[in-house]
């Protein structure tokens, strides 16, 4: 086990679980003009991005680490943070959140690769570069919705 393997996997699925739960607020509690392409959009973010929390975790097991779990432990991993429900927000910062969001991810996943790459773990590394795909794809179609 390479605790800094172990460590980035933990940060990613920290961050991912916390933009599953952003992308569902956004979903929830969209409104205004535009409403079901803003409500499609972030369902289909989470969409994106739900089959990679399974992974994650299952690759911290895989190589004997322990995968963060609690919301303590994914509020503190994450590089994505909690939407503030106490904040309303209209729909373009919603967009503007999400599309933060999903550009910290991108940045933590490409130094992710550097790591797992310099400690011989081709196995995360082509994970992770398949993911950053999907990621770049997403920050497109948010960056496309911004008004």
């Amino acid at each position: 086990m390479n605790p800094a393997v172990i460590d980035l996997l933990n940060v990613q699925l920290a961050s991912a679980q916390m933009l599953l739960l952003n992308a569902k607020r956004y979903h929830w509690t969209v409104s205004g003009p535009n409403f079901r392409d803003y409500h499609l959009r972030f369902e289909e973010l989470y969409q994106a991005v739900l089959p990679m929390v399974d992974e994650l975790g299952e690759r911290v097991r895989a190589l004997d680490g322990i995968p963060v779990t609690t919301p303590q432990q994914i509020t503190a991993a994450s590089v994505v943070p909690a939407s503030d429900p106490s904040r309303p927000l209209k729909a373009q910062e919603m967009v503007a959140e999400a599309l933060a969001s999903v550009e910290a991810v991108v940045a933590a996943q490409a130094s992710g690769i550097d790591v797992a790459t310099a400690a011989g773990d081709a196995g995360t590394a082509d994970l992770l570069t398949g993911f950053i795909q999907v990621f770049q794809k997403e920050a497109w179609f948010l960056r496309a919705m911004r008004g």
